[in-house]
């Protein structure tokens, strides 16, 4: 009864844990990838102010044309107009349309290793292969691997900075070499950037600005903490946007109408005390498990991926479950096995009670 391509993929990880959670008493949630803090008030009214005047209806698939506007405007490099844009249901909307459009059966999709769960299933659904790239033990590609990755059947390329689960993010240097290889190829980069607002050293670097077969995909739940808005968007070349707005068209419709008005407002907010505060979180995170744990610093999102003592990330995981500590086993978003995540979008007591947990944990094996 039910189809092939539904059974090829597996229920999400990261909502078992989710759910797990909300059956625990009081846990130590170390697991949720969701900013720790409120949508700010001024979008809270824009959004309230939106739903008061009328603004519940459907909007144009493509989206509001002020919103496309804007995002554009951010993409000056590509000389990009609202035709390059399409709002998403969110990023995980965008990653669906994407795979939707851009993968047939056969094709293959390069995808680094460790990876947003998505990217795999998602690959599959539509028909595709997933070639993953190991980059452990610093969790970037490189151009070396990319290019021995590619066959004739290579169709593209996933890339994600700063990265979930890893919290890597690279370079432009990085970008530039990586991108010279896909140019080579013709082969078509998405680009994953919905942290781009958690960038904790320099700054943030659109891949697009290197590459122009790129689609890129970012939005506003992680920055301004909507994530139940699910407001997303897509730049790419015009033919791209084009193909995902009609498979819009029969799938998510459009974005929620009101949470388009909040996100135009959105794009203007300052969000740097709450970068300031996640750099702590972060530095307090990483100095606390780095004499017990084998730990790369990371340097965007708000993520951190420890190798679990033994390296059986699975046993670690329920080890910590069992002491109330929720963190999510490396095998949800990995080939392997050995690694773990933690979420530190949580508050400063929860990190420090979870940190102290990790390391007694860690000691007694």
């Amino acid at each position: 009864m039910i189809t092939k391509r539904t059974k090829s993929i597996d229920a999400s990880g990261i909502r078992k844990v989710f759910n797990l959670a909300s059956r625990m008493k009081n846990p130590i949630n170390l697991s949720i990838g969701q900013p720790d803090f409120d949508v700010p008030e001024p979008i809270k009214r824009k959004a309230i102010e939106a739903l008061e005047e009328g603004f519940n209806k459907y909007t144009p698939t493509e989206g509001l044309v002020p919103l496309r506007e804007k995002v554009a405007a951010r993409y000056d490099f590509l000389q990009a107009s609202p035709d390059n844009v399409l709002i998403t249901s969110g990023v995980s909307g965008g990653l669906l349309l994407s795979f939707l459009v851009l993968v047939e059966e056969g094709d293959e999709v390069i995808i680094p290793d460790p990876y947003f769960v998505m990217y795999k299933h998602l690959c599959k659904l539509t028909g595709g292969e997933p070639v993953f790239v190991d980059t452990y033990p610093h969790f970037k590609l490189t151009p070396e691997a990319v290019a021995s990755a590619i066959t004739e059947r290579t169709k593209l390329l996933v890339m994600n900075s700063p990265a979930n689960p890893t919290g890597a993010a690279y370079t432009e240097d990085e970008i530039k070499a990586i991108t010279r290889v896909a140019e080579r190829h013709d082969i078509i980069v998405l680009s994953d950037e919905i942290y781009e607002g958690f960038i904790y050293e320099g700054e943030h670097v659109p891949v697009a600005r290197h590459y122009d077969r790129t689609v890129t995909l970012s939005g506003f739940s992680k920055t301004f903490a909507m994530t139940g808005w699910r407001v997303g968007y897509a730049v790419a070349e015009k033919s791209i946007i084009e193909e995902m707005a009609k498979v819009q068209q029969y799938t998510f419709v459009c974005a929620p109408s009101f949470a388009q008005h909040a996100a135009l407002l959105a794009m203007d907010h300052d969000i740097s005390q709450h970068l300031d505060r996640y750099r702590r979180k972060r530095d307090a995170i990483y100095g606390g498990l780095k004499g017990n744990f084998t730990v790369e610093r990371p340097r965007g999102a708000f993520y951190i991926f420890p190798r679990a003592p033994g390296g059986d990330g699975n046993a670690f995981a329920e080890r910590a479950i069992a002491r109330n500590l929720l963190i999510i086993p490396g095998e949800v978003f990995s080939e392997r096995k050995s690694h773990f995540r933690i979420s530190f979008a949580a508050s400063d007591e929860d990190i420090e009670r979870g940190v102290a947990i990790l390391n007694e944990l860690a000691k007694s094996k």
